[in-house]
C-alpha cells in the first residue's frame, strides 16, 4: 500500500492558487536544452531533474528505481527560477522537466492523445505515492487540460485552462489527461514528480487559494480557480 493524500482522493486534482513569485523569464524555460520526447502530442521535453543527472527523459525504473531522487541536470543552470521553484516545494521529486508543446491541427486530435502516466513502477509499499506537479509558463487562455476518469467517458471531464503561472497537482496515474492546445504558439509548462506525504499535503494547504483550507471531513464542492467548463470537486473548505 502507498499513502496517497486525502484531497485527492474525490477527484485525483487539486487546482491551486497561481503561482505569484518572482517573474520567470523565458529565457529561462525557451533556452533549455530539449530532447525529441513525444507523449501526448507534438512534444519535446526539457529534463532538469533525471535518475542519473544525464540529459535524459526516460522513466527511473529502466535505472532500476522508482520516480523519486532526481538529480539535477545541467539544465539546472540555465534555469535556477525553476530548480529554485522545485526546491521550494519540500518535498522528494523524481523527474522534473519543462514540456514544449507544439499545437495540435484540432480538438479532435488533441482527445485522441488522451493517455495515463506511469509514475508508481518500482515505488516500494509504503511509501507516498507519486503524482504531477504543473506550472504553467506561457499564457495560453484559449488552451486547457483535459481530465478524464475514463478516456471515452465525456460526462466525467473537468478542464482547466492554461493561463500562465496556473498550479494544479494531478495523480495522473489515475486521470487520462491531455492539454489541448490549438496554438498559434508552443505552450511551455513545468511538470514535477512529486511524492504524497504531509510534506506535500502542507505546501498543497499553503497553496490553495484565499480563503480555502484542506477539510478533515467531508469534501465541499467549490470550484477551483482554473475552471474552464466544468468544475473541480476538491476536499477542501471555504473558511470564514
Amino acid at each position: 500500500m502507498h499513502y496517497k493524500m486525502p484531497i485527492l482522493e474525490e477527484n485525483g486534482y487539486v487546482v491551486l492558487r497561481d503561482y505569484d513569485g518572482p517573474v520567470i523569464g523565458e529565457e529561462e524555460y525557451q533556452h533549455l536544452g530539449f530532447m525529441d520526447w513525444k507523449s501526448g502530442g507534438d512534444t519535446n521535453f526539457a529534463p532538469l531533474a533525471s535518475a542519473t543527472g544525464e540529459m535524459e527523459c526516460g522513466g527511473f525504473w529502466e535505472h532500476g528505481q522508482p520516480d523519486k531522487d532526481g538529480i539535477w541536470t545541467k539544465n539546472e543552470q540555465v534555469s535556477p527560477s525553476l530548480a529554485r521553484y522545485v526546491r521550494s516545494i519540500g518535498v522528494r521529486f523524481g523527474r522534473v522537466r519543462v514540456i514544449k508543446l507544439n499545437p495540435y491541427t484540432s480538438r479532435e486530435e488533441a482527445y485522441r492523445n488522451l493517455h495515463l502516466d506511469d509514475n508508481n513502477r518500482l515505488n516500494p509499499d509504503g511509501e507516498g505515492w507519486v503524482v504531477r506537479a504543473w506550472l504553467e509558463l506561457t499564457h495560453c487562455p484559449d488552451s486547457y487540460m483535459v481530465l478524464r476518469h475514463s478516456k471515452d467517458d465525456a460526462a466525467s471531464e473537468h478542464r482547466v485552462a492554461a493561463v500562465r503561472y496556473r498550479q494544479l497537482v494531478v495523480d495522473t496515474e489515475r486521470l487520462w489527461h491531455v492539454v489541448s492546445h490549438l496554438g498559434p504558439e508552443p505552450r511551455y509548462a513545468l511538470i514535477t514528480s512529486l511524492e504524497s506525504g504531509p510534506e506535500l499535503e502542507r505546501w498543497i494547504s499553503s497553496q490553495l487559494p484565499a480563503g480555502f483550507a484542506l477539510a478533515a471531513a467531508s469534501p465541499a464542492r467549490e470550484a477551483g480557480p482554473g475552471r474552464s467548463e466544468a468544475g473541480s470537486s476538491q476536499r477542501r473548505v471555504r473558511v470564514a
